[in-house]
């Protein structure tokens, strides 16, 4: 004879046991009975939370090349997170102009994100002032720069325009690259992208020197002045420029042998948008249970 199971045995515990299943098929025919009408018909399923959106902010060109990358930049953060309310916003010169944006979206709660390289006074005073004066509930995230998904966007885009790809040993002997920012009066900027320059000098086993083309030193002529003074001849500009624009184009004219397109649409630039969107929401101070789409 085998040994009879004590728990098995026991009426109670049987008892317990139906009684657990009822409850789940009663639970479970509720909320199907739910979403019928008294009509019969089905109800349409609650609507899913939605995020707070995503302002990206850009600066504002003339050059109409520049509002054309920014918005392809915008289709590729909703390309990587769909449900994701994505915005844009810009300071100056293009449309829609930051206030607008932030006035169609009312007294709901968004994250800014600068699509800027360093912190200046558009991020650390022009933004958080329109943000201030508009009803919406703002967070305001950092600039994009200095990230190491930059260094991968400004690797891919010296590769494009001619940059070996593998271990080249003339390169690594007589090459260099200026890279050549906007260049800013603060010195945050500048300290940012001398960081950018540190990153990339190690992806490419090579000297990296920033640049300016405005505003701060050194110039991309002096740069390429201390780099061939040191026996680096072959060298390329890597555009620090998020989009095309006179100064990006100016630096780029300058170059001794290939210069780099802007960032644009770089898959690592909207991964980093988003990064950025992520950190801010974290980091808001609340004491409620975070929601669904948190």
């Amino acid at each position: 004879m085998t040994a009879s199971n004590p728990l098995s045995d026991d009426p109670r515990f049987r008892l317990d046991s139906t009684a657990l299943l009822m409850n789940s098929i009663s639970s479970s025919l509720t909320d199907r009975l739910r979403l019928v009408s008294p009509t019969g018909r089905l109800r349409a399923a609650p609507p899913a939370a939605v995020p707070p959106a995503l302002v990206l902010v850009a600066h504002g060109s003339r050059d109409p090349r520049a509002l054309a990358t920014v918005r392809a930049v915008v289709e590729r953060v909703r390309e990587l997170r769909p449900a994701l309310p994505v915005r844009l916003g810009h300071i100056e010169l293009d449309e829609p102009l930051l206030p607008d944006t932030l006035a169609a979206l009312g007294d709901s709660t968004a994250v800014l994100v600068p699509l800027l390289l360093g912190h200046g006074q558009h991020v650390g005073r022009d933004i958080p002032a329109t943000a201030a004066r508009s009803p919406v509930r703002a967070l305001l995230a950092p600039p994009l720069g200095p990230h190491p998904l930059l260094t991968e966007a400004l690797y891919d885009r010296l590769v494009e325009a001619g940059w070996p790809a593998g271990q080249d040993a003339d390169i690594r002997r007589t090459g260099a690259v200026v890279l050549a920012a906007a260049g800013s009066r603060a010195p945050e900027p500048a300290a940012g992208t001398l960081r950018t320059a540190r990153f990339l000098a190690d992806r490419l086993g090579v000297p990296v020197l920033p640049a300016y083309a405005s505003a701060a030193v050194p110039t991309v002529p002096a740069a390429l002045r201390a780099l061939a003074a040191r026996g680096r001849h072959r060298v390329a500009i890597a555009s620090y420029f998020t989009a095309p624009g006179r100064l990006a184009a100016e630096c780029a004219r300058q170059a001794p042998w290939i210069a780099s397109e802007p960032l644009g649409a770089h898959p690592a630039v909207a991964r980093l948008i988003l990064h950025r969107y992520d950190r801010t929401l974290a980091a808001r101070p609340s004491t409620a249970p975070e929601p669904a789409w948190a």
